[in-house]
């Protein structure tokens, strides 16, 4: 049993119109189909009997606002309580409470125990097609380091050791640095900017394990720097019509690049630099710097959760 949505009961004689109104977010509200959202997490917390929980559209778009907005659940939960756009946003009357930081935890582990996260972002992504937003000229390849929830482990311990705090961190090298914590590997929309394709792994699985799960297969090109390079994926993508703009790389015993090889990469570097904006608004916009939570599973939530946001962010943004 679900308590009933306090949307459309927020006016009240002694309140402005323009009063806890937020542009951004009443576009997001209004052009998106939410019933279509709704009925996919219908069923979470529909229990029979006991205390009524709250209407699970309301929590998703709560979750949408801790992602916008970088909140804590703590910090989440006094935002619902005080900020009449947030309450607007997510259908919370006046003379209603709020989630408190416990029911969202709870609502977020729901949404994973039951693989909903992936069938959110698989929905959001059928209505930006639906809408014409996504070009398919291309997809852009990418992979970024995200540092680990909890602290390193000491290098006393060696370096290359997993922490016991969160067994599925791992430690990597890049440009002479040491990184410990995850990666996060994308596939975005070449002409729109729009994430197609997210996935999570541990600092350590190199960028090319996850590439073939970044492929769409409806994109009429692949980009990706070197670290993409593979015969196999190239034979592939040509076999499918998709056009291969894979950086080349040196191999052993070659002497640089052809100058063809070279030209080639020069062409396509400024292409495929693209999806490094998306990487940079996650982490000074989303705070993406660092994962929230202990664990794959939970920070692939996580990562699911920020994509949809910046989706529907962009995608109101593009529609304006």
């Amino acid at each position: 049993m679900h308590r009933s949505s306090g949307q459309g009961h927020l006016s009240e004689a002694w309140l402005s119109p323009s009063l806890g109104r937020n542009e951004q977010l009443e576009r997001i509200g209004s052009v998106f189909d939410w019933t279509a959202v709704e009925r996919l997490v219908s069923e979470v917390y529909s229990a029979r009997s006991g205390r009524p929980s709250w209407p699970p559209l309301t929590m998703v778009k709560a979750l949408l606002l801790q992602q916008w907005y970088g909140l804590s659940d703590p910090g989440l939960e006094e935002a619902l309580g005080d900020r009449l756009s947030f309450r607007r946003f997510v259908g919370l009357g006046l003379d209603e409470g709020a989630p408190d930081h416990s029911v969202i935890s709870r609502f977020r582990k729901a949404l994973r125990d039951r693989g909903l996260d992936g069938a959110l972002f698989q929905e959001i992504g059928r209505q930006l097609e639906a809408r014409g937003l996504v070009v398919r000229s291309g997809t852009l390849m990418d992979a970024t380091l995200v540092e680990a929830a909890v602290a390193r482990p000491s290098r006393e311990a060696g370096l290359g050791r997993r922490g016991t705090t969160d067994p599925d961190a791992d430690w990597t090298m890049k440009n002479g640095r040491s990184h410990y914590g995850y990666k996060a590997h994308m596939g975005v929309d070449q002409g729109s900017g729009l994430i197609r394709r997210a996935e999570l792994t541990s600092a350590k699985v190199s960028d090319s394990e996850t590439a073939d799960r970044l492929i769409c297969g409806d994109e009429r090109a692949v980009y990706g720097d070197r670290a993409y390079e593979h015969k196999g994926r190239r034979r592939r993508l040509k076999a499918a019509g998709i056009k291969d703009r894979i950086l080349h790389r040196s191999h052993k015993h070659q002497d640089g690049l052809p100058n063809w090889q070279a030209v080639r990469n020069r062409l396509i570097g400024p292409v495929r630099a693209a999806v490094e904006r998306v990487f940079g608004t996650l982490k000074r916009s989303y705070g993406y710097r660092r994962v929230r939570y202990r664990g794959l599973e939970a920070n692939r939530l996580q990562l699911r959760l920020l994509c949809i946001a910046f989706n529907l962010r962009k995608a109101a943004m593009l529609l304006a």
